[in-house]
């Protein structure tokens, strides 16, 4: 039975999951008038500046000796090109299918876990749920380079996860993320430039991304924060498999994008990957405890 505290913090994941989906939908609309590229560089600027912030991440520095720079340069790396090569896709694919495919990073990551042969079903889940996610008939238009973009989005969360957990190692606390924003915003704010500095310095651009960085960051880590508090690994990343599933439903009610009822069971075959791969992992981990 689930305490009250816990019940609190699966809702501020949901509001967490939600929050961030918003931001998809709402860089969406920007595409209009900004490209990914810019989109990316402004998002990550304005995202930096308020967590540094929020932290008072320049405390960190005062240990930067220890500091392993090759591992928070990769952390940042992948984090920015997650970012960017996920506008891309989002930019051509519909919400829902850009999740979902991007959603293969952290699934494949969990997946190497794997040592049983009986747990491969969950990898035959994801396979199914990828190869029918896409519309294979002629008369669906869909963009390949917007699936190149997903799943490299997918290989970069992948990545960030990785170097993540070696971050966490380092004893960084949640400056961390302070300090990967902070490379990505150091790599990809110049590229943003080069590709569209007159967009990228308009003024009248910086509130969309402001609202891109509360939405997509600020409110997501809040509410995180303190859903990791109360909930289990395990809890955290079952409840993480529905994000395909917000990121559908906000495609329709805020872009309305509708996806093949083919398309909606695809993204129900990754969730139960996703949800049976958390499950086995905590069972795991029980078993050797």
């Amino acid at each position: 039975m689930k305490t009250p505290s816990q019940q609190v913090a699966m809702l501020c994941m949901l509001g967490a999951m939600l929050s961030y989906q918003a931001s998809a939908s709402f860089a969406k609309y920007l595409f209009v008038q900004l490209d990914p590229t810019s989109i990316t560089a402004l998002r990550l600027l304005f995202a930096t500046i308020l967590i540094v912030i929020f932290l008072r991440s320049w405390r960190i520095f005062a240990q930067r000796g220890s500091i392993v720079w090759r591992d928070v340069f990769c952390y940042g790396l992948a984090l920015g090109m997650m970012n960017l090569t996920f506008y891309h896709a989002l930019h051509r694919l519909p919400q829902g299918v850009a999740v979902g495919l991007e959603f293969i990073g952290p699934l494949g990551v969990a997946m190497l876990s794997i040592q049983q042969r009986k747990d491969a079903i969950w990898v035959l889940c994801a396979i199914v749920g990828i190869v029918f996610l896409m519309p294979w008939s002629a008369e669906h238009h869909i963009s390949w380079l917007g699936v190149c973009f997903a799943l490299s989005a997918g290989l970069c969360w992948g990545i960030y996860i990785y170097f993540g957990q070696r971050i966490v190692q380092q004893n960084l606390g949640l400056h961390g993320l302070s300090l990967g924003l902070l490379l990505a915003t150091m790599i990809f704010f110049p590229i943003g430039l080069w590709n569209n500095a007159e967009h990228v310095l308009n003024t009248q651009y910086w509130r969309h991304a402001l609202g891109l960085a509360v939405l997509a960051t600020a409110i997501p880590y809040i509410l995180d924060l303190y859903a990791l508090k109360s909930l289990s690994k395990l809890h955290y990343g079952t409840l993480t498999s529905l994000s395909p599933a917000v990121a559908t439903l906000m495609g329709m009610l805020l872009l309305r994008e509708y996806l093949s009822w083919i398309q909606c069971i695809a993204i129900g075959c990754i969730m139960v990957a996703s949800i049976g791969v958390s499950w086995q992992a905590g069972r795991k981990k029980a078993k050797k405890i």
